[in-house]
């Protein structure tokens, strides 16, 4: 998991969510979630997937916040928000 501040300077928590069923080509997701939870469970961007949690732990913990907040956007701008 991640904390990091989107453009108006909320706190944001990234992180790893793993997809039940016996398929592990893609099981674990990127997630991103609101660090208060006034936005429930968080938003997913199903294109960012792993193979392995520490294969998505480690990229988590190198990617740039910048890349970080542009991946954010993506997510709720498929929610409308």
């Amino acid at each position: 998991m991640r904390e990091f501040e989107d453009e108006s300077g909320s706190v944001w928590l990234a992180s790893v969510r793993e997809r039940a069923g016996d398929n592990y080509k893609g099981r674990f997701g990127f997630q991103v979630s609101e660090r208060d939870g006034h936005r429930g469970e968080g938003f997913s961007v199903e294109e960012v997937r792993w193979n392995s949690p520490s294969t998505a732990q480690r990229s988590l913990s190198t990617m740039a916040e910048k890349e970080l907040r542009r991946l954010l956007r993506i997510a709720r701008g498929r929610r409308g928000l």
